[in-house]
């Protein structure tokens, strides 16, 4: 039996000579061998039935594993920082279109004011709206709607001490079916950071952790995508960046799909490291109304950046079915707005904006 098992296992060939029980005791064994999924790992069931879950190692499986987890273990370490046990809300959803998500809110928190890590798993049909956007770049499809399947973390976290960063980061999976039966698939994602008050010790920190993820798959990585961050997250109407920057990539297909999976598995594990030892460090210091009225003004601009210019919350906004609440989920509960400010000289205040004004260049401070 141990040697038909061997056979069964290397070959998948049916048995000659063994029953059907047989056949189908061996089956089990054989998928049990290859994937056991223990749902306390995830902060809710898989939006993908179990069963499939574990009977496949497809991209998107294996993605919405990696996923889950990220999300776990995040939500869990940002438990962790509360001083006084505030948990996150779990909502687990499902869309009729196809697919569902897990939101994981938290609000009113001693030290995370509000924030947000949500998974979504969604398929069905892409609208011509979110065609045109991938259109203008650069993608090559086809009129009309088109059959998609996108899985993706999302995380935005506003802290209620100005000290600590706001964070946010995304990483995704997509693919595309034209209408000849062709995939086509890509990945996306970043990590990037908005303080209030500029620590260099803090940033330097935060851009080596980054650093060191890419420089495991290739080193060219870091000094590109960490300038594709600065591009990205511009604010243009303002001239400056909504943070001091991190890494920023998307429509990433190659050299390899398990290459590129690896490669966005690395960026993804980087978040904790990068950040939770910063949250640690200024989550208890002192402030006061002055830090908090500019902590509220630069909410604003991240407010400003997510409305007019992210590429996931129009994706999300034009995708029929779409949780708009989950979509939304990036914005603080409070911001503020001042007519014609601008911080007095030589404070620091004045120094962040110097920052998001002129980006620092990390990658030769990294290399020297």
């Amino acid at each position: 039996m141990f040697r038909a098992l061997q056979c069964f296992r290397s070959t998948g060939a049916v048995l000659v000579g063994a029953s059907l029980t047989t056949v189908l005791q061996i089956r089990k064994v054989h998928m049990e061998s290859v994937r056991k999924i223990n749902v306390a790992n995830f902060m809710a069931q898989p939006i993908t039935p179990i069963e499939t879950l574990e009977a496949s190692n497809d991209i998107r499986v294996r993605m919405e594993l990696m996923i889950m987890k990220i999300q776990h273990d995040f939500v869990r370490a940002l438990e962790g920082e509360e001083n006084f046990g505030k948990k996150f809300k779990v909502d687990r959803w499902e869309r009729n279109e196809g697919g569902g998500g897990i939101t994981c809110v938290i609000e009113g928190g001693d030290t995370f004011e509000k924030g947000g890590v949500n998974v979504s798993v969604v398929q069905g049909m892409l609208p011509p709206g979110a065609v045109q956007q991938m259109r203008a770049r650069g993608k090559k499809l086809g009129d009309g709607e088109l059959p998609f399947f996108a899985a993706g973390i999302s995380c935005v976290i506003h802290p209620r001490n100005p000290y600590v960063p706001t964070i946010h980061f995304n990483y995704r999976y997509f693919e595309l079916v034209e209408d000849d039966g062709s995939k086509m698939w890509w990945f996306g994602g970043g990590t990037d950071l908005t303080p209030y008050y500029y620590y260099e010790d803090d940033a330097e920190h935060f851009h080596k952790t980054l650093k060191e993820a890419c420089d495991v798959h290739d080193k060219k990585f870091y000094p590109k995508y960490k300038k594709w961050c600065d591009d990205y997250f511009t604010i243009t109407h303002r001239n400056e960046t909504r943070g001091i920057g991190g890494i920023f990539f998307d429509d990433v297909d190659s050299p390899s799909l398990e290459e590129c999976f690896q490669f966005v598995q690395t960026c993804a594990e980087s978040v904790k490291p990068s950040y939770i030892p910063i949250v640690r460090k200024h989550k208890n210091d002192n402030y006061g109304d002055r830090e908090r009225t500019w902590q509220l003004i630069r909410r604003g601009r991240y407010v400003e950046f997510n409305l007019i210019y992210d590429r996931g919350t129009k994706f999300g906004l034009y995708t029929p079915g779409s949780r708009v609440e989950s979509i939304l989920m990036s914005l603080p509960t409070l911001a503020r707005w001042e007519y014609m400010h601008e911080p007095e000289p030589d404070t620091d205040e004045a120094n962040l904006l110097k920052v998001t004004r002129n980006p620092v260049d990390w990658v030769s401070k990294l290399s020297s």
